[in-house]
């Protein structure tokens, strides 16, 4: 075995792909016609494309790792945040699709432009995953909100899509964060 093989702290060397045409489109066929997405909306999309993919990577991460009081229920609740990961990224591909525009979900691609700070390895406490979920939650709706403007001067229909994500991740990112909060009592209050 090589070195580097044995070495988990070296670069992945992947063989380069083979087949494909690389990062082209066909040229237009039958009826595909209609509205296009520019470079620009093209761009916005797939910088929230890549951060849904980290979250569901990420949050499969914590879900295999998690461990501590209330092990069942954050288990369950990061299911929830994977499912909604997941589905809102192949929205936002798809939609990126019908538009003209080429989705990159490559995991090289993923990992060096997601805006989500990296997960940590091992075994994780499970007041410590619901910070964690809770602040990735938030960056992915913070990348959704940066270019929602953007978004919706161009296409209305993709800041439609936009407002379904922060919707659903702003509703996981509150109901997962209240696990580890606590009732301020009346007198600490005033």
């Amino acid at each position: 075995m090589s070195t580097t093989a044995q070495d988990p702290t070296q670069k992945n060397r992947r063989r380069p792909a083979r087949g494909g045409s690389g990062a082209k489109t066909t040229r237009d066929q039958n009826a595909e016609r209609g509205f296009s997405a520019s470079k620009a909306l093209a761009e916005n999309t797939q910088k929230v494309l890549v951060d849904l993919i980290e979250l569901s990577l990420q949050g499969k991460q914590a879900h295999w790792n998690v461990v501590g009081p209330n092990f069942r229920d954050t288990h369950l609740q990061l299911d929830e945040v994977i499912a909604a990961a997941r589905e809102f990224s192949d929205t936002v591909a798809e939609r990126m699709r019908a538009l003209h525009a080429l989705p990159d979900g490559r995991s090289d691609l993923v990992a060096q432009t997601t805006s989500l700070p990296e997960f940590p390895q091992g075994e994780i406490e499970t007041h410590e995953v619901i910070d964690l979920i809770t602040e990735r939650l938030d960056v992915v709706t913070a990348t959704c909100r940066e270019v929602h403007d953007d978004v919706d001067d161009e296409d209305p229909s993709t800041a439609d899509i936009l407002h379904s994500i922060l919707e659903r991740l702003e509703q996981l990112s509150w109901m997962v964060s209240a696990e580890n909060r606590v009732v301020t009592k009346r007198s600490e209050r005033s």
